[in-house]
């Protein structure tokens, strides 16, 4: 296969483009997840200043000076942020290695850290906006689905990082004799279970579970996982590790080498800080697949690109001249005033809002069909043997 990350050798038949509009772009994406709390948040706010008391500089690791991934010095910053989207205290960096281009955060959070700035997001108070965005991604899912079906009909797929097994409920539309399992560290992969959105579920890390997931299944993904993570190439050996000999490993990442990174800076959605650890570049994750003993059979970018950058990008700016003041780890008391100012801030911007939409729809035909895209999706082949010893995290 023509592994050059510059094109797209994917099966374009079956190529289903990533689209999934947003239908309503004020809740979505403006860190107002509150909006679907009712009652006093008095007890959030409480709990949540006191541990601000202590400060956020202790859920940062010492800086390192060198990449992660290739172990080079030569590193420059590539970002400068605060919490853009829960709007939580602290401020964070992203660094680029001049080597491999690998990018990273740096100092990164610590467990306790991550703890933290996941606290919120996905489950508690945001789980009403997290379920709404990963509802709105049938497409999506779709898309990733479709790209097995020329190599393999799988009888059995482990979604790594699965939440709620979204992927999964949608992948049965078009996999209806495969059993779908989901593994995550949160409570929503048991209640993706309950849901019968997901077979089987398997709570905790998949690094720790991978002795009893070993040769049972002929597929397994990562969807938007890996950047998470705090050690990339340790998942990839345990990736290698659990799927057999002619299995296959499906990933799919941000884009790091994306143009609207480039033009949007902080306000690109997929920098996504403080979660992304990593932005891995399609390149570094091919080499590191093949290190491992995968042979890449189809890799993705325009078909994977999902075209909402100006957008979000644009409510993510919006958001921070008008935060929900109910936010609980806010320092500032949610008065009738700061009300009034989120909403004329969303009331003004509604128009260029608008604007945006048009301008992505615009685009994203161009983009499928050049570099530019934010999302990329591999798939691999297990062969019986790595090419040559795997690299170790430096």
């Amino acid at each position: 296969m023509n592994t050059d990350p510059s094109t797209d050798p994917s099966t374009a038949p079956s190529a289903v483009p990533s689209t999934d509009p947003p239908t309503d772009i004020t809740t979505d994406i403006t860190g107002d997840i509150t909006g679907d709390i009712t009652g006093d948040l008095s007890a959030h706010r409480a709990a949540y200043q006191a541990e601000l008391a202590h400060g956020v500089e202790r859920f940062l690791e010492p800086r390192r000076d060198t990449c992660p991934w290739c172990g080079s010095a030569r590193l420059s910053v590539r970002l400068r942020t605060p919490d853009l989207i829960q709007h939580k205290p602290g401020h964070f960096v992203l660094e680029r290695c001049g080597d491999c281009r690998h990018i990273f955060q740096n100092p990164r959070l610590t467990p306790a850290g991550l703890d933290f700035y996941y606290r919120d997001f996905y489950d508690g108070l945001g789980e009403g906006l997290a379920q709404r965005l990963f509802d709105r991604r049938e497409q999506s899912y779709r898309g990733r689905a479709e790209l097995v079906r020329p190599y393999t009909t799988p009888r059995s797929w482990l979604d790594v990082g699965t939440g709620y097994g979204h992927f999964c409920r949608s992948a049965r539309r078009l996999w209806p004799d495969t059993v779908f399992d989901g593994l995550d560290q949160g409570v929503s992969v048991e209640e993706g279970h309950r849901r019968g959105w997901l077979d089987g579920c398997h709570r905790g890390e998949f690094t720790e579970l991978a002795p009893g997931l070993a040769g049972r299944y002929d597929v397994v993904s990562m969807h938007h996982y890996l950047e998470h993570t705090r050690d990339p190439f340790r998942e990839l050996d345990t990736a290698a590790a659990v799927v057999p000999t002619d299995g296959h490993l499906l990933i799919e990442l941000p884009d790091p080498e994306s143009f609207f990174g480039r033009l949007l800076g902080r306000w690109w959605v997929p920098w996504l800080q403080p979660q992304h650890q990593h932005l891995i570049p399609p390149r570094n994750l091919l080499d590191a697949l093949t290190e491992r003993g995968f042979e890449p059979v189809a890799v993705q970018r325009g078909a994977a690109h999902q075209g909402w950058d100006l957008l979000y990008g644009l409510a993510l700016a919006l958001s921070s001249l008008g935060p929900d003041p109910r936010l609980p780890w806010l320092s500032v008391e949610p008065t009738r005033w700061r009300r009034l100012r989120r909403s004329a801030v969303w009331l003004l911007g509604a128009p260029a809002l608008a604007v945006a939409s048009g301008l992505d729809a615009a685009l994203r035909p161009v983009v499928r069909r050049t570099r530019g895209s934010n999302a990329y999706r591999v798939l691999a082949r297990r062969t019986a043997t790595p090419t040559h010893p795997p690299t170790s995290a430096h």
